[in-house]
Formats: C-alpha cells, structure tokens, sequence
C-alpha cells in the first residue's frame, strides 16, 4: 500500500521519479505544447498531495494519475476553447535527431491529429501498455467500447499515414 497521506512530498517525489514521464507523455498528447504538459504534470502532482489517498499498488496509482491528468487536459481544453493545431516543440530540430526517434515523432503527430477518443485510448494501450480492461476503467467506458475505439481509431491512423507520407506534388515527403 502507498499511503499519501503518511508523507505528501515523498509520495510525490516518487510519483514524479516513477510516472513523471508517463502523465508528461499524455498531456502532450493533449495539449500540443510542452509547456502546457508540464503545467498539467505540476497540477496533477498538486492534486496527489492533496488527495490524502491510499494506493493499493503501483499500477493503482499510476491508473490514478494518469486519469487525473487526462480530465485535468479536458478541462483546460474545454475552459480555454482552443483550436487545437499539431505543434512541434520549440527548438525540435528534425536534422538532430536518430531515424528511430523521427519516425516515433513522426507517429506522434499523425496520432495527435486523431479525434480525443481514439488518442486517449491508442496512446494509454500502445505508449503505456494498459489491457483494453484498464483502460475501460480509466476513461470509465465498457470494455466493448474500447475494442472499438481502438479498432477505429488504427482505421483512421492506416488511413492518414498514407496522405502524412506524400507531399502535396504527390512525391514521398521527407518525412
């Protein structure tokens, strides 16, 4: 059991060392804007410390997290009402970087370009491994729900990478 309550700024500490990256990830695939992930990871550790809750275990708490950073993302997209356009982060220099992690990137942003519901639910079963169960208990929705959402969600990605890859002449893009 990981009780919060016991020691807030440990507990937080190591949620930070152990699932800082994961609640970073999601945000980003939210909010488009490095920034912005980082002010929903700082909201959302505030929101352990002030939780006093008791963890049954790791994967508990990460589950507990990461929904928390996914409705904190919602609200703010909501409150601001913004169009949401695929950024880059500042300073991303394409030239600098592995083949690997462009073609991981690359992914990223054609999957940031989804409706909310298939990336929530394609990026918590490729990027954190959820079952298709725990994701039904994360976004609170019926297993069957997620099959689809997965299944048309891969359907959209299949359909956008061909038109990502090519540019406007028709050509291979550089991507």
């Amino acid at each position: 059991m990981i009780d919060v309550a016991a020691n807030p700024s440990d507990a937080v500490e190591k949620a930070l060392d152990l699932f800082g990256n994961d609640i970073l990830r999601l945000a980003y695939s939210y909010m488009k804007s490095r920034e912005d992930a980082e002010d929903i990871v700082q909201e959302v550790l505030i929101r352990l410390m002030q939780s006093a809750g008791v963890f049954e275990d790791e994967s508990h708490e990460k589950a507990w997290l990461l929904k928390v950073a996914s409705n904190l993302c919602k609200d703010k997209l909501k409150s601001a009402s913004r169009q949401r356009e695929v950024a880059m982060p500042e300073g991303y220099d394409v030239a600098d970087e592995k083949q690997e992690k462009k073609e991981e990137s690359d992914i990223l942003q054609i999957i940031s370009q989804l409706p909310e519901k298939y990336r929530s639910a394609i990026h918590l079963y490729y990027y954190e491994e959820y079952s298709v169960k725990e994701i039904a208990e994360i976004l609170e929705k019926k297993e069957t729900t997620i099959r689809s959402l997965l299944k048309r969600g891969r359907e959209k990605l299949a359909r956008m990478l061909p038109q990502q890859m090519k540019g406007d002449d028709g050509h291979a893009a550089g991507i």
